[in-house]
């Protein structure tokens, strides 16, 4: 893969056994039968919302294309397709040589999305766009889950600085790409250095309380901090008494210090007390820092403590309890033959229960009332009416196979803030309700 053009310095490996078994049976049977060129639209969707979440967060979008780029069936890859006999000779033979020569349109990343909008739209054979639907639903589903929940506590945090360090709480791998969804949610920085060299987030940490324990003393601890990292650390002061040790960081630091760490103990109350100390101190510039187990709810709780930094772990990176956006990866339209030519034909899976869809290649806008302000989400596989054709969500990623829509993560984080500055007061409260807009399929 290319990245030069954003800097990025690691490659990414080939993505071709991201995916379930059946995809390639699916193939196999397609060839066999004759329909595997078929030409097909998938699109990505969910049916409904995280129980209580007011609207979803697109996230993984950038991923996404590097996954579909790096969808190629080396030796390795064969070879263990060939012995396992997951296939037989003749899709070996097609595998070897696929690329996904399609198009991709969806969501911009960071843009806001509700039940039915058609997140991402896959177009190609039925052969090439099928062998997507699992990596592209893996992306998608957690990056997403991730960037919605972050996008809450940025909301809770009312412009406190933010810092992502789940990445003990999570699979080593995942922890890079909750990094990613997070810096898209709202947060400012990660512990993560993988993440770091990988997207260019903004890194930050000191010590932990074991770096306290191993001294013998607390000020020896800082002491030892401040000679090696200067006077604007942020000094762990809850391994002992934090009143005492809020005196030594003071004492070895100086007013200069930067932050102090709050681990443990009711945060409101203690944030309070050390504020007190620090100003006490003559520390008035040094900032407050909490952890410990916070989720949106709690950030809010502290809403009236001089905290000035939240660091968060194991609600982020678990999606705050919706690690998942249940995403799914369905055909809606399909040529009767693989003639370039041949017309689409709407089809869609009919069900007795809630998994029925609706069928048709769609399209996506964001209705506006009079104030600018987003009143629904319409989507539809008719014509485009005239007063909708500039609100279109849909964006072209993949024209041709080739990726014409790469962008820095930044672009993707001030999407976001505008997304979600662009829906109702009331998609910012932390009470559970509906969907903030009804989507509306025409």
């Amino acid at each position: 893969m290319d990245t030069a053009d954003l800097g990025l310095p690691v490659e990414v490996p080939s993505t071709a056994l991201f995916t379930d078994q059946y995809e390639l049976t699916m193939v196999q049977a397609a060839l066999r039968a004759g329909t595997a060129d078929r030409r097909s639209v998938f699109e990505v969707f969910t049916r409904r919302l995280p129980e209580g979440r007011r609207y979803g967060v697109v996230g993984g979008t950038g991923r996404v294309l590097d996954a579909v780029e790096n969808f190629r069936f080396d030796d390795a890859v064969l070879g263990f397709l060939r012995e396992m006999r997951i296939v037989d000779g003749p899709t070996l033979r097609w595998l070897a040589d696929y690329r996904f020569s399609g198009d991709i349109w969806g969501y911009p990343e960071g843009e806001v999305y509700f039940p039915g909008s058609p997140v991402l739209r896959v177009e190609g054979s039925f052969a090439q766009c099928v062998l997507l639907e699992t990596v592209i639903l893996s992306i998608l589903n957690h990056d997403s889950a991730i960037a919605a929940a972050a996008s809450r506590m940025s909301v809770a945090a009312g412009g406190r600085r933010l810092i992502e360090m789940g990445a003990r709480r999570t699979h080593e791998l995942s922890a890079v790409a909750a990094a990613r969804a997070a810096y898209v949610g709202g947060f400012d920085s990660t512990s993560d250095l993988a993440a770091g060299f990988r997207y260019g987030i903004p890194t930050v940490g000191t010590s932990a309380h074991a770096f306290t324990l191993l001294h013998d003393s607390e000020r020896d601890a800082f002491r030892a901090q401040v000679d090696s990292l200067g006077r604007g650390t942020t000094l762990l002061v809850d391994t002992y008494d934090v009143a005492e040790a809020v005196r030594t960081a003071v004492a070895v630091a100086g007013p200069e210090l930067g932050a102090v760490r709050i681990d443990s103990g009711d945060l409101l109350l203690v944030a309070h007390r050390v504020r007190q100390q620090l100003d006490e101190l003559g520390a008035y510039d040094t900032k407050i820092v909490v952890t410990s187990d916070l989720d949106e709810y709690a950030i809010a709780s502290l809403a009236a403590a001089p905290v000035d930094a939240y660091g968060v772990g194991t609600q982020l990176v678990t999606g705050s309890g919706h690690p998942t956006c249940s995403m799914v990866y369905k055909l809606v339209a399909r040529a009767g033959s693989a003639d370039v030519a041949a017309p689409l034909r709407p089809v869609a899976k009919k069900s007795l229960g809630a998994k029925s869809s609706l069928g048709g290649r769609k399209w996506a806008a964001r209705r506006l009332d009079e104030y600018g302000v987003a009143e629904a989400e319409v989507v539809s596989a008719g014509e485009v009416p005239a007063d909708l054709v500039d609100r279109q969500l849909l964006t072209e990623l993949v024209k041709g196979g080739e990726i014409v829509a790469r962008e820095p993560l930044e672009a993707a984080r001030e999407r976001h803030a505008a997304a979600r500055a662009g829906l109702p007061l009331s998609a910012i409260q932390l009470s559970r309700g509906e969907p903030v807009i009804p989507t509306e399929c025409r």
